[in-house]
């Protein structure tokens, strides 16, 4: 296993600091104790407070004005998203391009979805696959060379522009033949329709163990080489198990496997061991969040229990351009679902939006894509359209606070 030294390891939080673990949280985030105080709820005996970082954004305004420039002086600043880079995730709207066209009047298919997101304001789209109705333009699968050229076509139309898919991936290591020409197609198809990046929507491995996180590695790099030569990133999205602790160390249970940590989590540990030339990160902004609820206390070698709490926005300024995409979701406190959120249209929560774009800085690199998991709703057909127009106006109302 290669490592890449330059990537080191996150320093731990002083296990002897005297502030108390709310405290602690808040100097961590750095964050105003007001703002703080004020949105943060208790939790049950012995977790940490659900990590809420302060006031959603303001719902815009004045929608349609300012959103086009990187300063609004009736907006108090610097626009933090510029208009280019305000992307969304096509999951967030999949009940629309699923819909039959002859059924309705909503817009429906990926052709008249790019139609609707253009007049929200988006330029750019993430996929979560190629298929649609089987009534829509180009019928149910595009996923083929001649469909890509059909999804091209519309995205030029509209203006927007691809910048990643969560598709295929190969399973098995080493690579099967098959595999290696499914991924190859992949890659002719992200290339036609013009994406910068290809992925997953899944992490490397589900493992908590050294072992597998060096296989998942060697098998990311060669990959990325592979992506590399077509002029793709190859990106893997992560959600919150990814950034549990990883098991390293300590007594061994009666599988030989190691049963403590040395306090590195799983995704920091696959940052060091990956060529940062071929291997790329989506982080979900949310779900980042939620392992910084549930993961902030581990096992050391000794036995010892140690706390070191994760701020996600630390992690991507240290590893700045591994991280080309981002999923922007926003959440409200919650104490009863084991994840300290629950989703909601971006803007709309309580994530510190605000201070995580500050605080990564290259607005001109990164690309956040919104996304709402439950946008989609079985009684209102029009929902999930009409939240990602919420969703946009607050990304767009975002400005960088002035001291």
């Amino acid at each position: 296993m290669t490592l890449y030294p330059e990537h080191s390891a996150p320093s731990r939080t002083d296990a002897a600091t005297t502030d108390t673990p709310d405290e602690g949280l808040r100097r961590t985030l750095g964050v105003g104790r007001r703002s703080f105080l004020s949105t943060c709820t208790a939790v049950a005996a012995g977790a940490v407070a659900a990590p809420v970082f302060g006031a959603a954004p303001a719902l815009a305004q004045d929608r349609g004005r300012g959103h086009d420039h990187d300063h609004d002086h009736g907006h108090g600043g610097q626009v933090l998203v510029p208009p280019h880079k305000r992307g969304i995730i096509l999951y967030t709207v999949r009940d629309a391009t699923a819909r039959d066209p002859l059924s309705t009047d909503l817009p429906s298919g990926f052709r008249e979805v790019f139609k609707q997101l253009a007049r929200h304001g988006y330029r750019q789209v993430e996929f979560a696959g190629y298929r649609q109705h089987a009534n829509a333009p180009g019928g149910a699968d595009l996923e083929s060379v001649q469909g890509a050229k059909l999804l091209r076509a519309w995205l030029d139309d509209y203006g927007l522009r691809a910048q990643g898919n969560h598709g295929f991936i190969p399973s098995s290591w080493p690579l099967s033949t098959a595999d290696l020409d499914t991924f190859k197609k992949h890659l002719e198809i992200a290339n036609i329709i013009g994406m910068d990046h290809m992925g997953t929507g899944g992490d490397p491995t589900g493992s908590s163990y050294r072992a597998d996180w060096d296989v998942a590695a060697d098998k990311w790099n060669a990959l990325g080489e592979i992506a590399r030569r077509e002029g793709i990133k190859l990106y893997t999205h992560n959600h919150d198990g990814a950034y549990g602790f990883l098991l390293d160390g300590g007594p061994l249970d009666s599988q030989g496997r190691p049963t403590r940590s040395s306090g590195i989590r799983k995704l920091e540990y696959f940052l060091k061991v990956t060529d940062p030339r071929v291997v790329w990160l989506e982080m979900d902004i949310f779900w980042a969040h939620v392992a910084q609820y549930k993961f902030h206390t581990y096992t050391a070698h000794d036995g010892s229990t140690r706390e070191n709490v994760f701020d996600p926005a630390r992690l991507v300024a240290r590893n700045n351009k591994r991280y080309p995409l981002f999923h922007a979701k926003d959440g409200v406190v919650s104490t009863t679902n084991g994840m300290g959120y629950e989703m909601v249209p971006f803007g709309t929560g309580v994530i510190d939006y605000t201070t995580f774009f500050s605080r990564i800085g290259e607005r001109n690199y990164h690309n956040p894509m919104v996304e709402d998991d439950n946008s989609p709703s079985a009684t209102d057909p029009g929902q999930s359209l009409r939240e990602a127009k919420i969703s946009y106006d607050n990304m767009a109302a975002l400005r960088k606070r002035r001291h």
